[in-house]
């Protein structure tokens, strides 16, 4: 009542006009006030135990970590892409490049792509147009997809896998259709170019149409892409034999993916069933060995057995 009475007089007063000391002078003399107590800082309010609001407030939610994982990518092999960045959409995830040898490709890339510099794992924000890189790309719901991205600044030298179309050996020039490029590649061989077969040293008169090669190249002062190294990986017609590990197998299309053990590379096999029967045991991670011809595009199985463990 003490207080409700001082705030009615404090009122009367201002609307004199008095000055605020001249107020304070009232006050103190007509009502006695009581002895003031300390003033405590006002603390934050503190979750209570049993608050779990309170608990979560100190909890960063990663926002990666609110997105579906995504699925794993097909055991495809996959071809090695080499060329110069022309472009870096980070929108739509994808990469063009202007290939060695002649093209363009455009490709996807995403959280699974694993992406390296000098050896060292790194991030796209490193990559810059005009730098050199060399992707392993795959085949993935119909898309190019980059399965790996390697790159550095220095880089010299590319690298491309596929057949053969054409050696004029009046122009020394190769043209290889890689099956992830819009166009074939044309490449020039030069005196010191290596050919090889098996790891070992064999003639130009060996680049024959259809035979499945490796070819690493560079860019020479002029701009033109020169051949450093031809290997012949098969010739159409030849045999092959795989021992190793299947890793997927897709009976409707008759395909069959395997890995060997020897060199740790991934083989697509084409099964033709009107030629060989399929055993009732054949399945994802059977050891198996396959006899195989290839046609200038793929590998044709002739026969296939699998390998029981008592056999091994």
């Amino acid at each position: 009542m003490n207080h409700f009475l001082e705030i009615l007089a404090v009122s009367a007063l201002i609307a004199t006009g008095m000055t605020h000391a001249q107020t304070q002078s009232v006050i103190s003399k007509s009502a006695p006030t009581a002895p003031s107590a300390p003033i405590k800082p006002i603390e934050p309010a503190q979750p209570s135990p049993d608050n779990d609001a309170g608990e979560d407030a100190d909890i960063t939610l990663d926002p990666a970590s609110l997105l579906p994982d995504l699925p794993a990518l097909p055991p495809a092999k996959a071809t090695v892409i080499g060329g110069t960045v022309e472009a870096i959409d980070h929108v739509q995830d994808q990469l063009t490049v202007r290939v060695f040898g002649g093209g363009r490709v455009s490709f996807l890339f995403d959280t699974r792509t694993h992406i390296a510099r000098d050896g060292n794992p790194a991030t796209l924000a490193e990559l810059r147009p005009g730098d050199t890189l060399y992707a392993d790309t795959i085949l993935a719901d119909g898309k190019v997809f980059a399965r790996n991205i390697r790159f550095r600044s220095d880089a010299v030298e590319g690298e491309t896998q596929g057949v053969l179309v054409s050696y004029r050996p009046d122009k020394n020039e190769l043209v290889v259709r890689d099956p992830l490029a819009p166009q074939p590649l044309r490449l020039r061989l030069t005196p010191t170019t290596q050919i090889l077969r098996d790891n070992q040293a064999a003639s130009a008169r060996e680049l024959l149409s259809g035979s499945l090669i490796s070819v690493k190249f560079g860019a020479s002062p002029n701009g033109h892409d020169l051949v450093r190294q031809v290997s012949i990986l098969a010739s159409q017609g030849q045999t092959f034999t795989f021992d190793g590990r299947v890793i997927a197998l897709d009976l409707r299309r008759g395909l069959l993916v395997l890995t060997s053990p020897l060199n740790h590379k991934t083989y697509e096999v084409i099964l033709d069933r009107s030629i060989i029967p399929v055993a009732e045991d054949l399945h994802e991670g059977a050891q198996v060995t396959v006899t195989t011809r290839f046609d200038g595009n793929r590998y044709i199985a002739s026969s296939l057995t699998v390998e029981h463990a008592a056999e091994r």
